[in-house]
């Protein structure tokens, strides 16, 4: 086993080599652009780990790592362009830096090069992964249609919420693990619980990400802190301070989540006074914590050692326990 920082290494090493592209540069620069961007590689990570877990060498997962990332900067692309969002990881976004018709065009050549990627496998392990593949794209733009109906609607319920954060996010975590555990020939039982570990963790990761939202050090979050709720998104944290609210605090919070006020710091501080005052930001921290007990759970039918599930359990906690 190696370490997360040389997984990571081994990656971006694969990944670079990977993105030397052909004509059009047209198409293929915005691609070689938001590839490079960073982030933290955390699925594709996981994916090579996997592998390594199920004693496969990880070396033989970094096509499906690949598609992971590939797959995943793809999502990015075309939320970008929905959310009109300007900046991605500090960077233009590719459709601010180009324009709209590139980013849909390099985004749709993404999603078949994330295919492709699979096509480096023999045939019974590619049909394993084009159709584990397959389920999670679809499932990834149904979280993407759930998240933007939500924007329109004000009686979101929370499994419905957590029903958005699984598609939209957690099922590509389980995806990332169980394909690293299809390379490595595991049995069967093994890949659908890696899964289950991976989906559960992705869950809590999301939660975990909502509340530093709100609640992280602006110095260390990455991302401005108070962003969910200056774009009155329908947060855990929200959905949960309504549920605990009585009728005039739950008045007072849904007009808060409807206005755009010019000092939006106020409103920021509105908002997570209304998150602490009704114990909303305790049960998303409670939520964070059994999502992440669900995933530990699923441990214990893995047939590794002990020692391995011990290093998936420090991988979960440091998950948890970050503050970017």
């Amino acid at each position: 086993m190696l370490s997360i920082e040389k997984y990571q290494e081994e990656f971006v090493k694969y990944l670079e080599e990977y993105s030397n592209f052909k004509e059009p540069k047209g198409l293929y620069e915005p691609i070689e652009y938001i590839l490079g961007l960073g982030g933290k590689r955390l699925r594709p990570v996981l994916t090579l780990m996997t592998a390594d877990i199920f004693n496969g060498d990880y070396k033989k997962a970094l096509n499906a790592a690949l598609s992971v990332e590939v797959f995943h900067n793809f999502s990015l692309v075309h939320d970008d362009i929905m959310d009109d969002a300007p900046l991605r990881r500090g960077e233009k976004t590719v459709h601010e830096k180009w324009d709209i018709n590139t980013g849909i065009l390099s985004g749709d050549a993404m999603l078949i090069m994330a295919y492709q990627l699979f096509e480096n496998y023999e045939s019974t392990t590619f049909q394993s992964l084009a159709k584990l593949f397959g389920k999670t794209a679809l499932e990834v733009c149904e979280g993407q249609q759930y998240d933007v109906d939500f924007e329109t609607r004000n009686d979101v319920t929370i499994p419905e919420y957590l029903k958005m954060i699984e598609y939209k996010t957690a099922v590509l975590v389980g995806a990332a693990m169980k394909m690293g555990a299809i390379v490595a020939h595991a049995s069967e039982d093994d890949q659908n619980n890696i899964y289950e570990f991976g989906r559960n963790l992705g869950i809590a990761f999301q939660l975990q990400d909502d509340y530093l939202d709100a609640f992280g050090d602006p110095k260390t979050f990455g991302k401005q802190v108070g962003g969910d709720i200056i774009e009155n998104k329908k947060t855990y944290l929200y959905l949960k301070a309504l549920e605990f609210s009585n009728e005039s605090d739950r008045l007072e919070l849904s007009q808060l989540f409807e206005s755009n006020p010019e000092n939006v710091h106020t409103k920021i501080e509105l908002a997570k006074q209304f998150f602490v005052s009704t114990g909303s930001a305790q049960a998303t921290k409670e939520a964070i914590e059994e999502f992440t007990k669900q995933a530990f759970s699923g441990l214990e039918a893995l047939n590794i050692s002990e020692d391995k599930k011990h290093l998936l359990k420090t991988f979960g906690n440091n998950l948890m326990n970050r503050t970017v």
